[in-house]
């Protein structure tokens, strides 16, 4: 007699675990990148193909050359940290060709910031979209000044 015997099922079961284990294992030594780990819980290689890539910001030099005097302006008010690109968009492809327009601001780049929100310090200018206008930001405000009214 047999000092310990399992049931069939649970035969079929610790058999069935063990292929898909197994399945895993297999796969994974196949399936993972070499550089995976080289520097942490990501594939290594990936930093010089990201690097590789062309950069789509322009900055704020970039808009230096040809808006400067709107910069004068920025500089004097408390949006002077705020990058271009934050309202008008990726400009690199103005930035190499004045003839391609950038993004225009419409003013709905405004509530991605002055939304209230409970997240925000007590000091950062908020607004209740629905109380406040409807309209356009602009129609009230100038883009590059707003503390000031047009």
């Amino acid at each position: 007699m047999h000092p310990f015997k399992l049931p069939p099922q649970i035969l079929r079961l610790v058999l069935l675990t063990l292929a898909i284990v197994g399945s895993y294992l297999v796969a994974r030594a196949f399936l993972t990148p070499p550089s995976f780990g080289q520097y942490g819980w990501y594939r290594g290689d990936a930093l010089g193909l990201i690097a590789s890539r062309p950069p789509v910001f322009a900055g704020k030099q970039a808009c230096d050359e040809c808006h400067s005097d709107i910069l004068k302006k920025l500089a004097q008010d408390a949006h002077k940290t705020l990058s271009c690109e934050a309202c008008h968009g990726v400009s690199r492809q103005h930035g190499d060709n004045p003839d391609i327009p950038p993004d225009k601001a419409t003013g709905s780049h405004c509530i991605r910031c002055h939304e209230a929100n409970p997240a925000r310090p007590a000091w950062f200018k908020q607004i209740v979209v629905k109380d406040h206008y409807s309209g356009k930001c602009t129609e009230c405000h100038m883009p590059h000044q707003p503390t000031q009214t047009p």
